[in-house]
């Protein structure tokens, strides 16, 4: 890929060929020589190409000419597949076939993806905005513009891609800003705010916000450039997307004492990038507003496109609506004119002032951040899972998204809980159950009770606790902060070269975080030698217990304090006083305010949410922004039963029948903004929106239907309404 960068007017009539990558993209030349309003490109941004995707065909979209905006030249079918296309080379996949298979991935993360789940019927490609069901494969043509954002440091390099459809009106414009969720990279919101907003024919603008799948191999000084592909630091250059920031001599002097370990950007890039989701996602919006005027743009009216004639909507889930609501509390110059966040993590630091109410009745534990509640739950789920009410019948059946093959380290977490007196009861019974009432203490709801056997299955907790407290405090990885590193691993944990063909492809198979794919979390203090957290051996134990110590020790540093004893951590403990203080620092510089500026909010969430809890997130961000902004708050809040974090996980048996898709009530809500700033259509109120599951066998669930997620009401009846008692939010059974 080649850096472009334009001068300060193009028009449309005046773009001339530039290959980019063996592509061939738009490029600019000089413009009028005194316009009335030039189109600048807005600070720190650097544009490296355009490329145009006709969408003239359906097929493995291994080309510009056979990709599209939406579903890479995939279409609803091919979106739907088993599996991924394959590559020509999978050790040397292009940049074109990267983003095919990475829209592959990122569409297929956040959504169920089978036909019994709604697929092809609720939602999808073919699906039109008045949920037709039509015979189209929904590819989208249109351009895609896309450039860097950076801080002038060169180690930023936050991605932003704006795709603008052919069936973009000019005359009605409206702009979507998608954050990816999580940690993932830039089409990590292709199948929220993408479609959404390509299928109303919008502008999207969507962006990384400084997360993304930066893989950086310790061994061998590679990288992932912008367009995905692997090279050296040094051959990488300015398209270098993340890399240690350590020197030669300091990476060998590591490789030799910890072997094929590796780094990622939102854990290692020393920046704390959470700090700047919002501004990065106002910054898209900016480019977004200049790739616009240069396709439209002419001569005579360089910048048709403003934010004062443009509907922007900020919409996106997870971390993205974190990002949406971050840029909205931002947002000094108007940009966005309405919100939508998805089941959004929120940092609201204090809960002084406001409270959470569940049927009238104070909830126990509400506000938490992040960082405490995973490093709470990274103690604590293993044992909670095993708890009566927290089993789940079908695990036997479906092994991979349950503790089954770990029960027994399982039960020995919940004896070494108890024996440094963190839960009590005689035996597992009694103890995971204590355990589980801890996490309902925390925020946690009994509707996600038998979720927390998956989370900590798939190692959610291990991770995030690992990934956030040395995000926030900006330590190196050369640190290995609480003897915690990445690295591939075998089948028994044991650190691994990482795998050519998966580092190839990581752009596209690689979600960002430590997930095993290629990185996962390694104790490298374990008992007998560093081991993934599923296999480590405490040293204070010295049984397989999933790394208690590692695990203690990541408490410690969100607290302050140690784990076990509750004495103040000092210069001589594990962790220190300073990492501790460090992390705690971090934490503080990506709390939000809750104050949105009065602009039109809709915030919806699953009420059996286990990774991001209704409590500690949802429900009070709406209350304090309720105090925070009092009459002026234009605040929706939707919470949905019978659904959870995770729409991908539905599909997997015990999972169809008992969960609705969330996703669905992302939509319904992006359209009620749109038809509010459009028409003057009333927001709905906040509500309770009751649904029910399919049932049926585990496995075998029948197909959703509408009767099983109806509409959000535009009066909702009194047992659903969510209202306020003085200064809590309360929010009926």
């Amino acid at each position: 890929m080649k850096i472009k960068s334009y001068g300060p007017t193009r028009s449309a009539q005046m773009a001339s060929a530039l290959v980019l990558g063996g592509v061939v993209v738009l490029g600019g030349c000089g413009g009028s020589s005194s316009p009335p309003a030039p189109n600048v490109l807005p600070p720190g941004i650097t544009e490296l190409g355009v490329i145009t995707y006709p969408a003239v065909a359906v097929g493995s979209g291994a080309s510009a000419a056979t990709q599209d905006l939406l579903t890479a030249g995939l279409g609803r079918t091919g979106l739907g597949a088993a599996a991924a296309p394959a590559y020509a080379d999978p050790l040397n996949p292009t940049a074109l076939e990267l983003r095919r298979n990475a829209v592959y991935a990122n569409y297929r993360a956040i959504l169920d993806f089978s036909a019994n789940g709604g697929y092809g019927s609720l939602f999808g490609p073919n699906v039109d905005i008045a949920g037709n069901i039509t015979s189209s494969e929904g590819l989208i043509p249109g351009q895609e513009y896309v450039a860097a954002l950076d801080d002038g440091t060169g180690r930023k390099r936050v991605a932003i891609a704006v795709q603008i459809p052919d069936s973009f009106n000019r005359l009605a414009p409206c702009l979507v800003l998608g954050p990816s969720s999580g940690s993932r990279g830039v089409y990590g919101a292709v199948g929220t705010a993408g479609e959404w907003g390509l299928k109303h024919g919008c502008a999207v603008a969507l962006t990384d916000a400084g997360k993304g799948v930066g893989l950086y191999d310790m061994m061998d000084d590679s990288v992932n450039k912008m367009d995905g592909t692997r090279a050296t630091r040094a051959s990488a250059g300015a398209l270098n997307f993340f890399a240690a920031n350590i020197t030669d001599a300091a990476r060998s002097a590591y490789n030799a004492l910890f072997p094929n370990r590796l780094a990622l950007k939102q854990v290692h890039s020393q920046l704390n990038p959470e700090k700047d989701w919002g501004s990065d996602t106002l910054a898209s919006a900016s480019y977004a507003l200049y790739a616009m005027n240069q396709r439209y743009g002419s001569s005579d009216s360089p910048t048709p496109f403003t934010a004062a004639n443009t509907i922007i909507i900020a919409g996106s889930a997870s971390n993205g609506g974190a990002s949406v609501l971050h840029a909205a509390e931002q947002d000094s110059s108007g940009l966005i004119k309405g919100v939508v966040a998805a089941e959004p993590v929120t940092q609201l630091g204090s809960t002084a002032g406001f409270g959470v109410m569940l049927g009238g009745v104070p909830v126990a534990g509400y506000g938490k951040s992040l960082a405490d509640m995973v490093t709470w739950a990274n103690l604590y789920q293993p044992c909670a899972a095993l708890a009566a009410p927290a089993v789940m019948a079908e695990t036997s059946i479906f092994n991979y998204m349950s503790l089954t093959g770990m029960n027994a380290r399982a039960a020995t977490r919940c004896d070494a809980l108890a024996a440094k007196g963190l839960v009590t009861g005689s035996d597992t019974a009694a103890r995971s159950l204590d355990a589980l009432n801890k996490l309902r203490g925390f925020g946690w709801t009994t509707d996600s009770d038998q979720m927390h056997n998956a989370h900590y299955a798939l190692g959610n907790a291990p991770i995030l606790a690992m990934m956030y407290p040395v995000g926030y405090g900006r330590f190196p990885v050369t640190d290995n902060v609480c003897n915690t590193s990445l690295a591939q691993v075998d089948a028994t944990g044991t650190p691994v070269a990482v795998n050519a063909a998966t580092k190839a492809q990581s752009f596209a198979v690689a979600n960002g975080t430590a997930n095993g794919t290629p990185a996962s979390v390694v104790y490298n203090d374990s008992v007998g030698g560093a081991k993934a957290w599923q296999f480590a051996v405490s040293v204070s134990t010295g049984v397989a217990d999933f790394g208690l110590d590692n695990a203690l020790c990541q408490r410690a540093l969100v607290t302050g304090v140690d784990s076990v004893t509750g004495v103040a951590l000092s210069a001589s403990t594990t962790p220190t006083l300073a990492q501790s203080t460090a992390v705690r620092a971090g934490m503080v510089e990506v709390q939000i305010t809750a104050n949105l500026r009065a602009v039109p909010t809709i915030i919806v969430a699953g009420r059996s949410d286990a990774l991001v809890p209704v409590n500690n997130n949802a429900r009070a961000y709406v209350a304090k922004n309720k105090v925070v902004e009092g009459a002026s708050s234009k605040v929706s809040y939707i919470e949905v039963t019978n659904a959870q974090h995770f729409d991908t996980f539905i599909p997997f048996s015990g999972f169809d029948t008992r969960f609705v898709p969330l996703h669905i009530y992302f939509v319904r809500s992006m359209d009620a903004m749109y038809a509010y700033l459009k028409s003057g259509t009333a927001l709905p109120p906040s509500q309770v929106v009751r649904t029910t599951p399919r049932g049926g066998v585990p496995g075998l669930a029948p197909a959703i239907t509408a009767v099983n997620v109806p509409a959000i009401s535009a009066a909702p009846a009194t047992a659903n309404q969510i209202g306020f008692s003085g200064t809590s939010i309360n929010v009926p059974n």
